[in-house]
């Protein structure tokens, strides 16, 4: 990840933390355990697989709060189930979690103490702090590699826009929407670049027929200049809000790049595909909202999520402006609902996809 950017979550277990602002996170993780829980049979069933008689689970990007420990606790539930079905003692399991180093980890430990503490399947347990674009574990050292909600994070800002000052989101309507197709564009390659290390790292780390099981937040359409797809889109449309109105210096506004891109699923494939190193097993995308309560995605709540996401790389370029952020982007969420046709589709969806190492 781009030094340059402090990329993590809000930290901490107060009213704008991600530890109390990530429902619609959770909702994501619960659509994930069907494919997890495949994983693991798929594993424990291959006898090529735990000739050792252990299993190493690693989730990337784990961030903190409830969150953190979800997916491993499913994938350990899950291997114990399997062995308990045919009578068979468990494999010893290592349990690893990753993220930035400036996530909060505190809590993410003590959770693990207790998951360590109550699974008998597990024996280790430990955080890996590290981007997940660089290399995180030994050759053929992982079983399974799980990641919810991250993977639309870049590394860092499209190189294309940041070098020759292509703001990526214009107060301008007119001068947005003809730039739109060259800020997409930058977008999908950093992406592509991105997520095409991502998979040529984790091929390096996992077992011969080793499995991940990820989602990301993605998009509808395959048109890649959609305005309404980019997942960046509300912020920024909260942000240009508060420039027209003289809250922030509208330069700054210019020379601001959220590294965050949502592929579509067909997207996702081709890369996928072109780099290789995995087979398919199963893809799958979601309404964003899914599985939620729409009654509690209030503009309050959803302004607050937005907070709890990027208050760090907003505060580290704007500086402290999020309670008058939280204010627009209810008024701004507020007038959106209204206008909304009742029964559109949402443009942002989560993109979930099973892989088996080739």
């Amino acid at each position: 990840m781009d030094s340059k950017q402090r990329v993590h979550m809000n930290q901490g277990h107060g009213e704008t933390s991600y530890a109390r602002n990530s429902s619609i996170q959770s909702a994501q993780q619960n659509r994930m355990k069907p494919l997890i829980e495949a994983a693991i049979v798929g594993l424990c069933s291959n006898p090529n697989t735990l000739l050792s008689g252990k299993m190493a689970i690693a989730d990337l990007g784990c961030s903190s709060g409830p969150n953190a420990l979800a997916l491993v606790s499913i994938a350990v539930e899950a291997t114990h189930n399997h062995f308990l079905r045919f009578q068979q003692p468990p494999p010893e399991v290592c349990v690893l979690l990753n993220d930035l180093p400036d996530n909060d980890f505190n809590m993410v430990v003590k959770r693990l103490v207790v998951l360590q503490q109550t699974n008998e399947p597990v024996c280790v347990t430990g955080v890996v702090p590290g981007s997940f674009y660089e290399r995180l574990f030994p050759s053929g050292s992982l079983h399974l590699v799980c990641s919810s909600s991250s993977l639309q994070w870049l590394s860092k800002a499209p190189e294309d826009l940041v070098a020759n000052h292509i703001c990526a989101y214009d107060i301008d309507e007119h001068v947005r929407r003809e730039r739109l197709p060259v800020v997409a564009a930058a977008y999908g390659r950093q992406f592509s670049k991105d997520f095409t290390r991502f998979l040529k790292l984790r091929a390096k780390e996992l077992v011969p027929e080793g499995q991940m099981v990820l989602s990301l937040v993605g998009r509808r359409s395959d048109d890649l200049a959609t305005e309404n797809s980019h997942v960046w889109r509300t912020a920024a449309q909260i942000l240009g809000a508060m420039a027209s109105e003289g809250m922030i210096d509208k330069a700054k506004l210019d020379s601001f790049y959220i590294p965050v891109y949502g592929p579509s699923a067909k997207e996702l494939r081709v890369i996928i595909e072109e780099e290789g190193s995995f087979s398919i097993t199963e893809m799958q995308a979601h309404d964003y909202a899914s599985g939620m309560d729409r009654a509690l995605l209030t503009p309050n709540r959803i302004a607050n999520t937005l907070r709890a996401i990027f208050e760090p790389i907003i505060v580290q370029h704007f500086g402290e402006i999020m309670d008058e952020f939280v204010r627009t982007g209810e008024k701004h969420l507020n007038l959106q609902r209204s206008s909304r046709v009742e029964g559109t589709k949402h443009p942002i969806v989560m993109v979930l996809v099973s892989l088996t190492k080739a």
